[in-house]
């Protein structure tokens, strides 16, 4: 039956690839359980108790709790679906809630630690250079996602009025201001990147050596490469954002308009970020208040 599920969610729900290998992997788990502990359960007679002794279990082991709450999200997929089939009376995990999970706040990357790295004057001629600190630049000063960077054209920047138009999650579109900086670098960028490729460069703004279309792992390699100095553990292209989200609420940015600005549906997804800010906050606060 577990392959029937999986068939039926990769040819009528059109899960990916990858979430499908996740899927296939949750499952096997837990028959390997069921192998060494129920060796004449299957998978579509375990029961609640069953199904709570490999959940303990898993968490006994170390595996976080954001790990076992998506496995119980597959284990719900597959019993509504076998319910709906009669192949089951009743779902043994319709009563599990999801475990607890500690918030881990965002990662940044310390104001001058950044400058030091943003300030580096590339070779004048070496147009990869050029373009690994634009990569940086534009990650950083427009706060925009790994996918929305790749997806930039250059018909979305307006140089005119220093802005740069970006179509995120749900094809929702918003305008970014960029500072006057960053649109004298992407101006001489894109000269540049028209000189290296004849004038028949790619119409995305980031392209490879090559002058094809960017994609993720030339970002995140490009990211790493530049943050090699920092003592930050993750050093990806994300780690920009919030840096970018967290230096404007520590220069007193509205949260409503960083919310705009990193296309956040909720003010919940954003305010993430004002725990980061709390030590200047505090500081704002002894200086300012007269009681303080």
């Amino acid at each position: 039956m577990i392959k029937v599920f999986l068939n039926f969610l990769h040819y009528e729900k059109r899960y990916s690839s990858h979430t499908l290998i996740s899927y296939q992997n949750d499952l096997n788990q837990l028959q390997s359980f069921l192998a060494s502990n129920y060796p004449e359960t299957p998978i579509e007679a375990a029961n609640h108790a069953i199904i709570r002794e490999w959940i303990i279990s898993l968490s006994e082991s170390g595996l976080r709790e954001k790990t076992i709450n998506r496995k119980l999200v597959t284990l719900r997929s597959l019993y509504k679906f076998l319910l709906k089939k009669g192949v089951v009376a009743s779902n043994p995990v319709s009563k599990f809630t999801n475990l607890k999970t500690s918030k881990n706040l965002p990662q940044f990357i310390r104001e001058q630690d950044l400058m030091d790295i943003l300030d580096k004057n590339p070779e004048e001629d070496d147009f990869m250079e050029k373009r690994d600190i634009l990569v940086m630049e534009m990650l950083y000063g427009t706060g925009i996602r790994l996918s929305e960077l790749i997806e930039l054209k250059e018909s979305d920047i307006d140089l005119d009025q220093n802005s740069i138009k970006v179509l995120g999650k749900r094809n929702k579109e918003r305008i970014i201001p960029i500072a006057r900086p960053l649109a004298i670098l992407i101006k001489n960028y894109i000269f540049m990147k028209n000189d290296a490729f004849s004038g028949n460069a790619n119409a995305y703004l980031i392209v490879s050596n090559k002058g094809s279309k960017s994609y993720p792992m030339m970002i995140q390699r490009i990211v790493k490469k530049c943050l090699t100095a920092t003592a930050i553990d993750k050093k990806s292209p994300h780690i920009l954002r919030h840096t970018y989200a967290t230096h404007l609420l520590e220069r007193g940015a509205d949260l409503n308009a960083v919310k705009d600005l990193l296309g956040h549906q909720s003010l919940a997804a954003t305010q993430v970020y004002t725990h980061n800010s709390l030590g200047k906050i505090k500081k704002v606060f002894d200086q300012a208040h007269p009681k303080a």
